[in-house]
């Protein structure tokens, strides 16, 4: 007799909708092949070739060679196991230094095998005991909830304003938190660009938010995958750059800004670590045990094609992703102007304007649910991601988040057009007002 397993008997990590939430938008994708998807939050794909590969590789060889590594060093470094926290952390560092302006020694960058593990390892490093907990924006992203709740480690949300994460609301969550009896370790955010919302934190509040880190004893998980991507050139500096007093472990990854094949991230962690004796040590080299027992190190040859376009780019992201930044600038416009062009007639269709990145939220006058998202890949031909997906207490249930980085700016005005469609049929009657 085959082996049966009760699905209620595994770990809620397996069958939680939350966490499940990015392979359901797969599955949907799939079984609509045909339909728009405003739903991914993936870049564009023709930005590189596979030609592109060949070609990092041997940058990456040649510098190798530069700093006198023999033929038998380059081949181990590239075929072998490698370094825990990773062979480029020197090239990492040296990019944060020229785009962000952010100072950290090479031995404080630990690679990660794509920023999901970075945030695996953040929360299983700093969350120690059953009363630690992390405190993260509402709505976020489903990877750091996700991570939590496999890891057992409790989310404690903090909701978003307009303009971001509201420091003064971050202070109020974390005394009530220890108020209670536990321990906030920590808080997770997207300051540039938020996915899911959009929105971005003004420079006044990034700066009171580390005030409000140090009063609370609250380190910082500053997730800045958008950061490049503004509507202008408006400098937005990130958490980490504005640190002064090593608040923020800054976690970076580079599928945006270079592709996501590769599955390289990074985490920054310069905070002192002591131990019992007096020895110390950064936290990055002690998070190194917890992404051994994960991954044991990330692929040397992945390091090695992101080392490759580092050093092309001259280690600045920035200078070197003009096109990229062009391209998900007009996408953005392309997306607001269809949204006015096809709801400014209706006033019950409302939706923010960010200012950068990916995303934009729409209020629709139904239930946003996944089911209506079947029906919207099947009858209409357009996907969306519920907005509910990044809540977690039933909020969202009439929003929907919008992608624009993967499409053609005409697929994405299609996918606008065949959106208002799905609204205007679907639409549930305005409740009766009291007299």
């Amino acid at each position: 007799m085959t082996v049966e397993l009760a699905r209620e008997a595994l770990h809620e990590s397996v069958s939680d909708p939350a966490s499940a939430s990015m392979n359901f938008l797969n599955e949907v994708s799939a079984r609509f092949p045909d339909a728009v998807s405003l739903a991914a939050g993936r870049p564009y794909e023709g930005f590189h070739t596979t030609d592109d590969l060949d070609r990092y590789l041997k940058t990456y060889l040649a510098h190798l060679e530069e700093l006198g590594l023999s033929h038998e060093q380059r081949q181990r470094q590239l075929l072998q196991y490698g370094r825990t926290n990773g062979t480029i952390g020197a090239l990492i560092a040296r990019m944060l230094a020229v785009d962000e302006g952010i100072e950290v020694p090479e031995q404080a960058v630990m690679v990660t095998a794509g920023c999901q593990e970075a945030m695996v390892i953040a929360l299983r490093g700093l969350c120690a005991g059953p009363d630690d907990v992390v405190l993260a924006v509402e709505p976020c992203y489903v990877g750091l909830t996700g991570a939590a709740r496999l890891l057992g480690v409790e989310v404690v949300p903090v909701p978003e304003s307009a303009d971001g994460l509201d420091p003064e609301t971050v202070l109020e969550v974390a005394r009530a938190v220890r108020a209670s009896g536990r321990r906030p370790r920590a808080l997770y955010l997207v300051p540039s660009f938020a996915n899911p919302s959009g929105a971005s934190m003004p420079v006044p509040a990034r700066r009171r938010l580390l005030d409000v880190a140090a009063e609370a004893d609250l380190l910082i998980l500053e997730d800045d995958p958008y950061g490049l991507f503004g509507l202008d050139d408006e400098p937005r500096p990130a958490l980490k750059a504005l640190d002064t007093r090593q608040r923020v472990i800054y976690l970076g990854s580079f599928a945006k800004s270079c592709f996501p094949g590769a599955r390289v991230g990074f985490l920054v962690a310069d905070q002192t670590v002591v131990d019992a004796d007096g020895r110390r040590s950064l936290l990055a080299e002690e998070l190194s045990t917890v992404k051994s027992l994960l991954t044991v190190n990330t692929s040397p040859v992945a390091q090695a094609l992101i080392g490759g376009f580092l050093i092309e780019a001259d280690y600045s992201l920035r200078a070197a992703g003009q096109q990229k930044i062009r391209f998900y600038r007009n996408n953005l416009r392309t997306l607001l102007a269809a949204l006015e062009r096809c709801f400014a007639d209706h006033p019950r269709v409302r939706w923010n304007a960010p200012d950068g990145g990916f995303f934009a939220v729409v209020d629709v006058p139904l239930t946003a649910d996944a089911e209506l998202l079947e029906v919207s890949g099947r009858d209409y031909g357009v996907l969306w991601t519920p907005m509910s997906f990044f809540y977690s207490n039933g909020g969202g249930r009439r929003s929907i988040r919008l992608s624009c980085s993967a499409l053609a700016p005409e697929q994405i005005e299609e996918g606008v057009r065949r959106l208002a469609a799905l609204v205007r049929d679907r639409s549930e009657p305005e409740p009766a007002v009291a007299r």
